[in-house]
């Protein structure tokens, strides 16, 4: 049974994983641009959305969250 968890895990990652690249930008947002609309499954912890300001939600975007500055990290994964 665990053989077939890790194979089921696994097959669902990397269903995911595909479905993120087809969603991908073909171009980065140019210098000084705005982000597009990301939304992110809200955190399942309480004080979680709170720290965010975001409690209630199921998913998020980023100007939901209450705070003057988000500071977005973008990896290139080429």
């Amino acid at each position: 049974m665990k053989g077939f968890t890790t194979k089921m895990v696994s097959i669902i990652f990397l269903c995911s994983m595909s479905a993120m690249m087809v969603t991908a930008a073909t171009q980065p947002p140019p210098s000084g641009g705005v982000l597009p609309a990301i939304v992110l499954p809200a955190p399942d912890q309480p004080e979680h959305q709170t720290y965010l300001g975001i409690q209630g939600k199921q998913s998020f975007t980023i100007p939901d969250i209450d705070a003057q500055i988000v500071i977005v990290e973008i990896f290139s994964m080429y």
